[in-house]
């Protein structure tokens, strides 16, 4: 018999981001292959989750928990408590932090460990409080999720954390939402973007230094240099924790062009990657890499860096760059100059991301709660 699972999905963001689309994704599939699921969201998600996963039982948690220190609190004491009512026998907590003190086997999701490998991308604050949530999963959760063979090495290595705890569970991609887009798609956001028709490279993500983005910004400066109508510049999504993207901006020549749209509508995203000259992720460290992957589904040309699992990710279907500006703008010029290229990763993009689906990594979720509620050690061969 299945076990009831309790998804705590109250750390998901109101802009749903890279969290929220696996949230999202993961208790959907759960839901149609016909789990015993129960949900404890944000108030304001209950509707949204009850669509979702029809056949699950959503828990609205109290509206003191949209605040995060609140929701922190409340995880010690209020999940816990609701686990206990719902009569569930495993906790999945998604987002690193994890109850303490829970009456069933907690199973936590490590998305990357870049707190430990890479501090300087972080702020200090951001950086110690995941640290801490990271050691205190690997030494008390009954199974550790990872999105990607690599953030379970770099666990292993960085913390020497149990082999045999950790399960490996890729994320999928909704094809649903993100598909190569039609003309009326693409045409459709190059005018919300003032371009119209004008080329243009992409990036969709968190604009910080983890993603990359100043050294993107210069490459890109470098990369379209003398060009007789150099493409624009799409830099779409949240702002990060520093001014270093607004420093790397007002260096940009004023004969070049830099879009910040901030968030865009999930039918606005098939538009915007499919439709750039290139979808440019070279990210220093990723723990699946999202953006990618929903790229390739859009049928974008894809440049990435070799870092961590984008290998894994991207297979052959993209371009790869080392990560600093000099290389990205090498790399972005040719992929730009060459249509040939271009051509050959739209068209394996989307077979590509066809090999990751929710609906897997909804089964080696359930093998994972499976492994914590029976105590099991290790991922059976």
């Amino acid at each position: 018999m299945a076990p009831r699972v309790l998804v705590d999905a109250t750390a998901v963001p109101s802009d749903r981001g890279g969290v929220g689309r696996y949230v999202d994704g993961l208790i959907t599939s759960l839901d149609r292959a016909g789990g015993d699921l129960v949900v404890v969201c944000q108030r304001s998600d209950a509707e949204r989750f009850a669509r979702l996963a029809p056949g699950a039982e959503v828990v609205a948690g109290p509206s003191a928990i949209s605040h995060r220190p609140a929701r922190l609190a409340w995880e010690q004491t209020g999940l816990p408590l609701v686990a206990q009512q719902t009569e569930a026998d495993v906790i999945h907590s998604p987002y690193y932090t994890m109850p303490l003190h829970a009456p069933v086997p907690v199973v936590v999701t490590v998305h990357d460990v870049t707190f430990f490998s890479e501090p300087e991308v972080h702020s200090a604050v951001r950086a110690g409080f995941y640290r801490s949530a990271t050691r205190t999963a690997v030494r008390r959760a009954a199974r550790v999720i990872v999105p990607s063979q690599a953030t379970r090495d770099e666990l292993i290595r960085v913390l020497e954390a149990d082999p045999e705890r950790i399960d490996v569970a890729r994320h999928g991609v909704d094809l649903a939402t993100f598909h190569p887009p039609s003309d009326v798609e693409t045409r459709r956001v190059s005018d919300r973007l003032g371009l119209h028709g004008r080329p243009y490279v992409a990036f969709l993500g968190v604009l910080d230094r983890r993603k990359n983005v100043p050294d993107l910004v210069r490459g890109w400066v470098q990369a379209v240099d003398g060009m007789d109508e150099p493409p624009a510049l799409v830099l779409a999504g949240s702002s990060g924790w520093d001014d270093a993207v607004d420093q790397a901006i007002a260096e940009v020549p004023q004969h070049l062009k830099v879009v910040r749209p901030g968030f865009l509508r999930p039918a606005d995203l098939p538009g915007l990657l499919g439709g750039a000259l290139v979808s440019a992720f070279p990210s220093k460290a990723e723990g699946f890499g999202l953006p990618v992957l929903e790229a390739m589904a859009c049928g974008a040309a894809v440049l990435t860096a070799r870092r961590l699992s984008l290998p894994e990710v991207g297979g052959d279907a993209v371009e790869y760059t080392e990560p600093d500006a000099e290389s990205i703008a090498a790399s972005l010029r040719r992929l730009i100059l060459d249509e040939d290229r271009r051509a050959a990763l739209s068209r394996s993009g989307p077979l590509r991301a066809r090999e990751f689906t929710w609906e897997a990594s909804a089964a080696a979720h359930r093998a994972s709660y499976d492994r914590a509620v029976s105590g099991v050690v290790g991922v059976p061969g």
